[in-house]
């Protein structure tokens, strides 16, 4: 029996919605980390509260990817949707540092869902061509969540407490839950091989080792990260169906994507997540205050990637603007590392204006290309790779600058020194990573955008 027609205006409020609330948590508990310290105790751990998110996000990424191509994407959006709240509620009730993390964890469970599944359903209902227009949308969504998170934080540690941060989860996940449960009607899927449980389970280990080696420079996580990887790459080789297929890496329209993702998302959110507590401390501005100052990034960012989306649309050419947008990113980072005590706010502005110009040209791009570029049925691995490894890079990212700036907590540096001073320098050495993401632009290949949406194909 066919499927009735899916109405995009209808579905878009739910899926933007969705991939917002995944976004969001990533950022959100940026400026609160200093008052989660003092309330739980442990300074020394607020990487953890950020990295326990992101790690749990990013080794289910591509389990969600292939359960949506086998099961269909509804499902497994909606249960991602309510591991997401009952994540979120713990955490609202946690009484100690460990269980907040353990909490953490579970929400980012439901988050990486939350993420693949929302562009997996716009690259199923919306065609390549057609997507360039509502890249503003999505791209607004990771926008407001890397920005807006860290306002939204901010607001409520002034004004109430970090407890109030998770109480915004479950009514608008509870909203996402019924627009997508009313509106959204797709195939579903015909063929079902077996899940890759130890490819899914290989990957993940593969992650974990990678982001706490970033955390701890333990080089026992380099081992956990390289056997990870090792049987991942054996596993990809036997299944039948593989979580992260070898074949999507074999073509650079994929390839590069992946690369420049991973590159982006270190850089990106590794500064974004201490921006805040470096405008805090440094400045001495309030939580909201310095939330309000990342606004320039993301209105750099919507600037950019809803007028290149648009641009796309109407020309179908998208390899200029990921060329550009690196090296505006590169050069903004590189000036991050030139700021001190006494920058006036003025000029941080305009640095944070100049990186969102340049990611906004980059990041949803990124996504288009690769999905762009497979069948139908790999359209779920295609958009989990992609933000797959996008993931990996800002949870590395977040581990790694948060060990550089608080590195000298145990050696008996005061802590607000610490970030004061190092703080600027990390995030100058994001820059040279952003130049390679440029080089990788250089050769990334630029292929006709397809008019058809993958849902037509299928029915």
């Amino acid at each position: 029996m066919a499927q009735p027609p899916v109405s995009i205006a209808l579905v878009l409020p739910g899926v933007v919605l969705a991939m917002l609330l995944g976004a969001l948590d990533q950022t959100i508990m940026a400026p609160a980390l200093p008052h989660v310290a003092e309330d739980l105790g442990d300074l020394g751990q607020m990487p953890a509260v950020v990295t326990s998110y992101l790690v749990a996000a990013t080794v289910l990424m591509p389990v969600y990817g292939k359960l949506g191509d086998r099961f269909g994407r509804k499902p497994v959006m909606q249960a991602a949707i309510v591991i997401f709240v009952a994540g979120a509620v713990l955490c609202g009730l946690a009484q100690s540092m460990p269980q907040l993390i353990a909490f953490r964890a579970l929400q980012g469970i439901g988050g990486g869902g939350l993420m693949i599944g929302a562009q997996a359903i716009i690259g199923e209902v919306v065609s390549p061509r057609e997507r360039g227009r509502y890249l503003g949308f999505i791209g607004a969504a990771y926008i407001v969540a890397a920005v807006g998170g860290p306002l939204v934080g901010g607001f409520f540690i002034d004004q109430l407490t970090w407890r109030w941060i998770f109480a915004i989860y479950p009514p608008l996940g509870l909203l996402a839950f019924a627009i997508l449960t009313w509106t959204l009607r797709l195939p579903r899927p015909t063929g079902r091989p077996p899940i890759d449980y130890a490819g899914a389970a290989s990957l993940a280990s593969a992650a974990i080792g990678a982001v706490l080696l970033g955390q701890t420079g333990d080089p026992r996580w380099l081992a956990v990260a390289a056997v990870g990887a090792a049987l991942w790459l054996v596993t990809a080789r036997r299944a039948a169906d593989p979580v992260l297929p070898l074949r999507l890496f074999r073509d650079p329209a994929v390839a590069v994507p992946v690369a420049i993702s991973f590159l982006i998302g270190f850089a990106l959110f590794g500064a974004v997540s201490y921006l805040p507590a470096f405008l805090q401390i440094a400045h001495g501005v309030t939580a909201t205050q310095a939330g309000l100052q990342l606004t320039t990034l993301m209105a750099g960012i919507l600037i950019t990637a809803i007028g290149s989306g648009r641009r796309i649309t109407r020309t179908g050419r998208y390899k200029r603007y990921p060329v550009a947008g690196t090296a505006l990113a590169a050069i903004g980072l590189a000036l991050f590392g030139l700021l001190g005590k006494d920058s006036d706010p003025a000029v941080i502005g305009g640095v944070m204006l100049l990186v969102g110009l340049g990611v906004g040209l980059v990041m949803q791009v990124m996504v288009l290309a690769a999905q762009n570029a497979v069948s139908y049925q790999d359209l779920g691995a295609a958009t989990s790779t992609v933000t797959f490894l996008r993931q990996v890079g800002a949870s590395i990212g977040v581990a790694v600058v948060g060990a550089l700036i608080t590195g000298g907590f145990g050696a008996g540096e005061p802590p607000a020194a610490a970030v004061a001073e190092r703080a600027p320098l990390v995030f100058g050495l994001m820059s040279p990573l952003l130049a390679v993401a440029f080089l990788l632009a250089l050769v990334l290949p630029s292929r006709p955008l397809r008019t058809t949406a993958h849902v037509k194909e299928a029915s």
